[in-house]
């Protein structure tokens, strides 16, 4: 069984739904940490450590159908229902999974923030990474994350955030990026990769914010577009000066965000 390691703020509150954040690949619910200072002040919020991550690291298997089966179990544990659920980078494509494979009775709303339901391009697909990367690329990225993870850390530091990122923000997760384990983030990475969740867009029966980064170095404006014109309930809430982490690079505008939608109904 894979267990997450949750971080955890605030208290339950009758005036506002619970909030639990799911974070990128190569970084930790700590990432979280302005929402969970804020926010904890107004509600419960939950920023687990997904598997091969943080304190999970070594905890169960590496994939996002264990991420979204622990996910579930967390869930459950903590008795939560009408949660407010953030999935940013990787983290959406657990809460899709979680989704898929458990519905969607304990949410109220999802959040994805600058990510497309594909990662790899292909001949039938071009709204993945911005970079074109395919199968091929990705597994000779995934080599190199296990063998030489140190070496990447820097760049894709850079990549998680606009290009004119204050370094103070862009030395905070290269050095917390540098703390995770190289073969743990490629088990990760090749199971984020095998995933297509395009099939369950248009399925999603709860509201849906997609929060792109208008300067993503990742994704570009198209993915959330394409899941815009097939979400049953969605809207787009564009974060235009942030890069592929909107909710560091403008906090304040994503935890005003955040609050309404967990003001209770």
């Amino acid at each position: 069984m894979t267990l997450l390691h949750p971080r955890v703020a605030g208290s339950r509150r009758l005036d506002a739904r619970p909030l639990v954040l799911l974070h990128g690949w190569s970084c930790h619910g700590g990432f979280f940490r302005p929402q969970m200072e804020a926010l904890g002040r107004k509600t419960r919020v939950i920023a687990p450590d997904l598997p091969g991550h943080g304190e999970s690291a070594q905890t169960g298997d590496l994939t996002i159908g264990a991420a979204a089966d622990a996910l579930e179990q967390l869930l459950a544990a903590e008795d939560l229902d009408d949660v407010v659920l953030v999935g940013w980078s990787m983290g959406a494509l657990v809460a899709w999974s979680m989704i898929e494979r458990h519905g969607t009775s304990r949410l109220a709303h999802l959040v994805v923030e600058d990510m497309s339901p594909k990662v790899l391009n292909d001949a039938d697909w071009a709204h993945g990474t911005r970079s074109g990367l395919d199968a091929a690329r990705s597994r000779d990225f995934a080599r190199a994350v296990f063998s030489q993870w140190p070496r990447l850390v820097g760049a894709t530091a850079r990549r998680s955030f606009a290009p004119d990122a204050p370094e103070q923000l862009v030395g905070f997760a290269e050095a917390e990026m540098r703390k995770a384990n190289g073969p743990a983030l490629a088990a990760m990475w090749g199971s984020l990769t095998a995933q297509d969740f395009r099939h369950l867009v248009g399925r999603i029966d709860i509201p849906v914010t997609l929060t792109p980064g208008g300067q993503s170095q990742l994704y570009a404006g198209d993915a959330a577009e394409w899941q815009l014109e097939r979400l049953q309930q969605g809207r787009i809430v564009p974060v235009p000066r942030a890069g592929h982490a909107p909710h560091l690079e403008a906090p304040e505008a994503y935890n005003a965000l955040l609050a309404e939608l967990c003001k209770a109904q």
